[in-house]
């Protein structure tokens, strides 16, 4: 599959070949199925531009990050549907940490690249701490926006505690089910997160979301099982803690003060935080002000502030 747009997300299309950059999706063989992987390419002429892997979140897509590959210019950006959202959500068994790591790395072969700077937003931010530790070859360097370092949630949480905790109407919102594209989208213009930055492009991630449930209606393509297994592995598992006691690539870190409901303190507050950055001293902290979990990726302005993080680490890629 191949081009500029996406006709089937049930909305206008929003081109999808970004500045200096075509889009394509690629379709990888992994345990279970076949994992989608958007692919912006930068002008053939530079051949040999650098590459960037891209992780969304916990209920997200690839589509997340066209933001991001606006300001990438002369960068080849690499981007999964990861198992079980998006057009990979019909992939057969088990997710966790290790299970994405090791379909990105399937996604890395099948794009010839050997290594690259990995950037994850939210739950990708783990997966992408995980892929490092497993696969250390494969990565040079990290960002890891607004997510990679352990929460603060209590121990002894049953699994639906820990969604409904973490993410909350997030996870509600996973059980509801919609007529058309537009009521989904009348759904999220009522969402606090994005009452200053609602876009065509934001249409068109939120749109490509759906999925049909069978019985008439639309649903978001990621299952509540699915991200219950997610979330239980990323902070109840074993693959998060030896990932970072065992971290040996560069690593930047940024955070939003505003969470999943543009609520403060955001996902990390800044007494948790300044603990994990202590006991993790190789990842280097940046607040960025004015930004929530959502639209730290997900707006021009986030996009400015994560991008020139991820071309400077791109920079010092060989280092």
């Amino acid at each position: 599959m191949s081009g500029g747009s996406m006709p089937e997300a049930g909305v206008p299309a929003v081109d999808l070949a970004r500045a200096g950059h075509t889009y394509r999706t690629v379709d990888v063989p992994v345990i279970g199925g076949a994992l989608r992987v958007g692919v912006w390419d930068p002008d053939p002429a530079m051949a040999d531009a650098p590459d960037v892997l891209l992780i969304h979140g916990v209920t997200s897509s690839h589509l997340a990050w066209p933001f991001v590959v606006d300001r990438l210019p002369g960068v080849r950006a690499i981007a999964p549907d990861l198992r079980g959202r998006g057009a990979s959500n019909t992939l057969e068994g088990p997710a966790g940490m290790a299970a994405h790591a090791a379909d990105l790395v399937a996604a890395l072969d099948a794009l010839g690249i050997e290594r690259t700077v990995v950037v994850g937003h939210s739950m990708g931010a783990f997966v992408a701490v995980v892929l490092a530790h497993r696969y250390p070859e494969r990565v040079s360097r990290l960002v890891l926006v607004d997510g990679g370092l352990p929460l603060d949630v209590p121990a002894g949480l049953s699994t639906d505690e820990l969604v409904a905790g973490i993410l909350g109407p997030t996870a509600a919102r996973l059980s509801m089910r919609f007529a058309d594209p537009g009521e989904y989208l009348d759904f999220w213009r009522r969402h606090p997160a994005f009452r200053s930055d609602w876009t065509s492009e934001l249409e068109q991630y939120l749109a490509y979301d759906l999925v049909d449930d069978g019985q008439g209606a639309l649903r978001p393509a990621t299952s509540y099982d699915t991200t219950a297994d997610d979330t239980r592995d990323m902070n109840t598992g074993e693959a998060l803690p030896a990932a970072l006691t065992g971290l040996r690539h560069p690593a930047r870190m940024v955070t939003a003060p505003r969470g999943l409901q543009d609520e403060p303190p955001g996902l990390y507050a800044p007494e948790h935080l300044a603990r994990m950055l202590d006991a993790n001293p190789g990842i280097l902290h940046e607040r960025l002000d004015g930004f929530n979990h959502y639209t730290i990726v997900m707006s021009p302005a986030g996009a400015d502030a994560v991008a020139a993080v991820v071309r400077d680490q791109i920079a010092h890629r060989g280092r």
